[in-house]
């Protein structure tokens, strides 16, 4: 005698919901200790910042004409005077500025840094000393390498030479953007092309062999095949890079100076609020930069990367829909 015994598409979703949210609780308590961190270095940093930013201290005189002493709430205060006080055009050059640099910047480095990861991965006597000599700028500390790149750009330098005129690169006007450009660019375009050189290692060999014998050219496999293949690891290298460049402040720093219109970050407008003690202006800064920021790596990962948030929701709402379409279902046979 046979006995077939048939279990429904609910019993299937609840199982397989149960072993969700099993893996689910399992996950958490593992990355609970990568969260608390987090929280530490992270979350309590902001959140003390942007309360540092609703105050004011030292700023103000009493009815006898001393310094209050403590911090006095002002509310949104700083941030007005930010977009519309008597400093906004200062903070607006700041973020013209730090847009200029981020856009044109890693459009180069990513251009470049392609360019370098293709002459890497072929396969010619030499390659080992080319891949060293590339990445050196990269190792260079950026206050060593914007000390380097003044020395170039000085009146008797070497830039001056090259182009046979007397340019005035460390001084206020658009070389001076010039300047902090190709000195970033020649730094970190080895880092693109690094993290571009570990995608291209990965794809496999026999992807190029039958394009080319479908009679796809040079160009033709690069933007259909190669491109495609390694966008995953080159749109994260241009991640790294516009949140990098969107804190530029030590190479323009060091190589022409702090209070130059020209080359003025929003990083180094908070610097410079924090030194003369205005701390709450400071803290106000930083957190425009950090919710600028914030905003431009959500928008890039949005338009250009994976959405992680919805993929997350779609594999959460995917097994009710995929149990009415296609039943599952389990037979068990006990045989007497």
């Amino acid at each position: 005698m046979t006995t077939t015994t048939t279990a429904g598409p609910a019993a299937a979703r609840r199982r397989r919901r149960g072993d969700v949210q099993g893996s689910g609780r399992l996950a958490a308590t593992l990355l609970s200790p990568t969260f608390i961190v987090l929280a530490l270095v992270v979350g309590y940093p902001v959140i003390a910042a942007f309360r540092e930013s609703l105050y004011q201290r030292g700023q103000g005189l009493d009815a006898q004409g001393f310094v209050v002493q403590g911090d006095k709430f002002v509310g949104l205060r700083n941030y007005t005077d930010i977009f519309t006080g008597p400093n906004s055009g200062a903070f607006w050059n700041a973020l013209g500025n730090t847009t200029f640099f981020t856009v044109v910047t890693v459009a180069l480095e990513t251009v470049l840094g392609v360019a370098m990861a293709l002459v890497m991965h072929r396969a010619f006597r030499g390659r080992g000393f080319v891949r060293a000599s590339i990445l050196v700028p990269w190792a260079i500390p950026t206050v060593v390498s914007a000390l380097l790149w003044r020395w170039v750009f000085q009146a008797d330098g070497v830039a001056n030479a090259v182009i046979g005129k007397q340019v005035l690169w460390t001084t206020e006007g658009f070389h001076a953007k010039i300047a902090v450009i190709i000195a970033d660019t020649w730094k970190t375009a080895p880092f693109v092309g690094l993290l571009v050189l570990a995608g291209l290692q990965v794809i496999p060999r026999e992807v190029h062999e039958a394009a080319r014998v479908d009679g796809a050219g040079a160009w033709a496999g690069f933007w259909r095949i190669t491109l495609p293949m390694v966008k995953p690891v080159l749109l994260v290298a241009v991640l790294f890079r516009l949140l990098d460049v969107l804190r530029l402040f030590d190479l323009p720093a060091v190589l022409i100076g702090l209070h130059k219109d020209s080359v003025e970050t929003l990083t180094m407008i908070a610097y410079d609020e924090a030194t003369n003690l205005r701390y709450g202006p400071a803290a106000a800064y930083a957190t425009v930069l950090f919710v600028y920021v914030a905003v431009v790596a959500y928008a890039f990962v949005k338009l250009l990367g994976a959405d992680i948030i919805g993929d997350m929701r779609q594999a959460r709402t995917a097994e009710p829909t995929s149990g009415k379409k296609k039943p599952l279902t389990s037979a068990r046979k006990v045989t007497t």
